[in-house]
């Protein structure tokens, strides 16, 4: 693949801007996975193996990802919008790239898997992946979330054998009921669901007469954040980490 469409097909632009910027002597290349040192090239147009192939982009090295996987850790008061109401976008704490990587469809970037409200921190999925957004989403796959709640009143094994049991939400007649719950302190919950229906958390919990203080989402499958991840900061998923989300 030429170095340009490499370029382009990471979110750096125009293939026009893409082949400036190589031009100019913007663009260095590693010469091998292992390689410690990239190596200038001024050639637009030179091929290199796309898979594997590292660069640097304005002192800044980039792997190359025929599809991007990332984790973000959403700190608090952020919207997962693009065109955030009232708090800064989670998109805004993200390199332009992966903001403008080209797509089939009208929106251009990686996409958020789910959402996460405001006032919730925790685990961000984003991704340029269609097919791993509906697979992640769909309620049919049944992927485990799990969420550390605070609540204001003191909880109860009546309340935990409710949430295990089933409770009626006033938009759905049909119970919805929580995969695995665990008092962790008297007023700390720990909430695996494996539906992302509207407010899901702070409902249930209002419906076993608690209310939530504070959310946040600690795993994804099988994959949890990971402690050296702060809040606000985002790192790429490797394989073992998307075959852990699966499990």
């Amino acid at each position: 693949m030429q170095l340009q469409e490499i370029l382009y097909s990471q979110g750096f632009g125009t293939r026009r801007v893409c082949a400036g910027m190589i031009q100019q002597g913007l663009v260095q290349v590693y010469p091998s996975q292992d390689a410690w040192m990239p190596l200038g090239c001024t050639d637009a147009s030179e091929e290199f193996v796309a898979e594997g192939l590292r660069f640097r982009v304005q002192g800044v090295d980039w792997p190359y990802h025929e599809k991007a996987y990332l984790m973000l850790h959403k700190p608090l008061a952020t919207e997962c919008s693009q065109k955030p109401s009232t708090y800064p976008s989670i998109y805004t704490l993200l390199p332009s790239p992966l903001r403008m990587r080209p797509q089939k469809a009208a929106v251009q970037g990686v996409q958020a898997v789910g959402r996460l409200d405001q006032d919730t921190s925790g685990m961000l999925l984003l991704t340029d992946d269609g097919q791993f957004i509906h697979r992640m989403s769909s309620p049919r796959h049944h992927v485990p979330k799990v969420y550390e709640v605070n609540v204001k009143h003191a909880l109860d094994e009546k309340q935990l054998q409710k949430l295990l049991a089933g409770v009626v939400l006033d938009d759905d007649p049909k119970p919805v009921k929580a995969a695995a719950a665990e008092v962790v302190t008297e007023h700390q919950l720990r909430l695996t669901l494996t539906e992302g229906k509207y407010h899901q958390v702070k409902r249930m919990v209002a419906a076993v007469s608690n209310r939530v203080e504070a959310l946040h989402r600690s795993q994804i499958g099988g994959l949890r954040l990971p402690d050296d991840l702060a809040p606000g900061q985002w790192r790429w998923l490797s394989q073992l980490d998307l075959d852990s989300i699966k499990a």
